[in-house]
């Protein structure tokens, strides 16, 4: 049998700020069907401006595809309105969360279902199934999201994007402010949710080495290029991807 289309496919993708801001040149990358792919850089290396470009947010902060292709499913997207590709199980976790503070916690995840429609009883299904994975937020559904800790907000955020079931999430710095030990809850989780349910992601992510224990490929942005990509193992032997574009080393 013919070996089956990638999920994504982004093909030399450019991406202007305010008609005039080069963010991204050229950047390529596929995320196979079930794949956890990681997108590392230090800040500013147009991770986010390509995930916001594959999800179309982009258009929310004056920006715009102006070259390249990207295909989600066998399908162009380039131009989709946001709204559309999350009806068509394509969804983006933001960086920094975005929670609805005054909103309690299952009143958050609820938000996440409007998109995927379905009946109350499907509904209350898919919540159980996310406190599966976040038990934490089980225990704290009640709660105003606004007065929960920062790792438990990346949890509402992810299981937000959970209830609208996806094929593809793109999380965005999901490390970012969190302390180790939660960062490495969540990425376990992300690990889980591949392994029991082949849901692809593509992370864009600063914490080299967490991303690439947990992805199955990686591709390095620097100054919104590509300049190297590989199987995750293999990049995180390669002294030289850390201390040349990420300023780190692996532990």
């Amino acid at each position: 049998m013919p070996p089956a289309a990638p999920i994504l496919q982004v093909s030399n993708i450019e991406v202007v700020y305010e008609k005039v801001i080069l963010a991204v040149h050229g950047v390529s990358l596929t995320v196979e069907d079930g794949q956890v792919v990681a997108l590392l850089g230090a800040n500013g290396a147009g991770k986010s401006s390509t995930l916001k470009a594959i999800s179309s947010l982009i258009g929310a902060e004056r920006g715009e595809v102006v070259g390249g292709r990207i295909v989600y499913r066998g399908r162009d997207i380039v131009g989709a309105q946001p709204d559309a590709l999350v009806r068509d199980r394509l969804v983006q976790v933001l960086e920094g969360r975005h929670c609805f503070p005054h909103l309690s916690v299952e009143e958050n995840l609820i938000a996440g279902s409007l998109a995927a429609g379905g009946s109350r009883q499907s509904r209350r299904a898919d919540l159980e199934r996310i406190y599966q994975y976040f038990p934490r937020l089980k225990e704290r559904r009640r709660v105003a999201a606004g007065y929960t800790s920062g790792g438990e907000q990346q949890m509402v955020a992810i299981g937000r994007a959970l209830m609208a079931r996806p094929k593809l999430v793109l999380l965005d710095e999901p490390s970012m402010g969190l302390a180790p030990l939660i960062v490495e809850e969540i990425f376990e989780i992300v690990g889980q949710l591949n392994a029991h349910e082949k849901l692809s992601f593509l992370l864009a992510e600063q914490n080299a080495s967490v991303a690439l224990r947990h992805a199955h490929y990686a591709y390095v942005l620097e100054s919104g290029r590509v300049v190297s990509e590989g199987p995750a193992e293999a990049l995180a032997r390669r002294d030289d991807i850390h201390d040349l574009y990420l300023g780190t080393a692996v532990a």
